[in-house]
């Protein structure tokens, strides 16, 4: 079975339309890359999601901004520690279905599989704290 991701799922026919048309005539581009200038099993691992999770506790990214403006997004951040769990953060993103993460975080915020990785030598360790934002943002201005 091939998965799709469907980047316009969520959003109105003439904003996909729109996008499906910009996306053609953006030019393929050269992707960055540096290497690691040490081995892996020497460095400090942080994830940076652009899945929009937040802490329960924490304000919730801007979703109305969102849903006024499907250009724009929320460009703010949050913090979540290595400890956190489904039950500690909640998902603020309309461009993506949050129901897989909120029955298991590792799908889409592996912290325990990078718990693994740091038990099983492959990390030097893991990071006390990880980054959230929220993707799709067209209009990063």
């Amino acid at each position: 079975m091939t998965k799709q991701v469907d980047s316009y799922r969520f959003i109105g026919r003439s904003t996909k339309r729109i996008m499906q048309a910009w996306v053609k005539r953006e030019p393929e581009r050269e992707i960055p890359w540096t290497a690691l200038s040490k081995p892996l099993q020497e460095c400090t691992i942080a994830f940076i999601s652009s899945a929009a999770i937040a802490l329960n506790e924490d304000k919730p990214f801007d979703q109305e901004g969102e849903r006024r403006n499907p250009w724009w997004g929320d460009p703010s951040f949050r913090i979540i520690p290595q400890s956190a769990t489904e039950t500690d953060v909640s998902y603020y993103h309309l461009h993506s279905n949050p129901s897989f993460a909120e029955q298991d975080i590792n799908c889409i915020f592996p912290l325990r599989r990078l718990e693994e990785m740091q038990a099983n030598g492959e990390i030097g360790r893991c990071a006390p704290r990880h980054y959230s934002i929220m993707g799709y943002i067209l209009d990063p201005q």
